[in-house]
C-alpha cells in the first residue's frame, strides 16, 4: 500500500500544481480551494507512505511524479513547448524515478 499512497500523492501534486497555476496567484476562489485541498491530501498520502518507505525514496518519487506530471500537463493543457532539451530532461527524471524504485 505505501507505493499506492505514494503514486496517488504524486498525482495529487500534479493536480494542485495545475490548480495553483489556474488560481492566478490565489485570486480565483475555486482553483485556490482545489489547490489547498489537493495539497493537503497529497501531503497526507506522502506522510502515510513514509511510514514504510525511506524518506529519500518517497520524497524523490513524489517530487518526480509531480515534476513529470506538471511538465506533461503544461505541454498538453497549457500549450507549453515540448522542445528536445525539455524532453531529454523529462526522460532523465523518469530514468531517475525508475532507478530509485528498483533500488528500494
Amino acid at each position: 500500500m505505501p507505493w499506492v499512497f505514494l503514486v496517488l500523492a504524486g498525482l495529487l501534486e500534479v493536480v494542485w500544481a495545475f490548480a495553483m497555476k489556474q488560481s492566478h496567484g490565489f485570486t480565483r476562489l475555486i482553483p485556490s480551494v482545489v489547490t489547498l485541498v489537493t495539497m493537503a491530501a497529497s501531503f497526507a498520502l506522502l506522510s502515510m507512505s513514509m511510514r514504510v518507505l525511506p524518506l529519500g525514496t518517497a520524497y524523490a518519487i513524489w517530487t518526480g511524479i509531480g515534476a513529470l506530471g506538471a511538465f506533461l500537463v503544461g505541454i498538453i493543457a497549457l500549450g507549453e513547448p515540448a522542445t528536445a532539451p525539455r524532453l531529454v530532461a523529462a526522460g532523465l527524471i523518469l530514468a531517475g524515478l525508475a532507478l530509485m524504485k528498483l533500488s528500494s
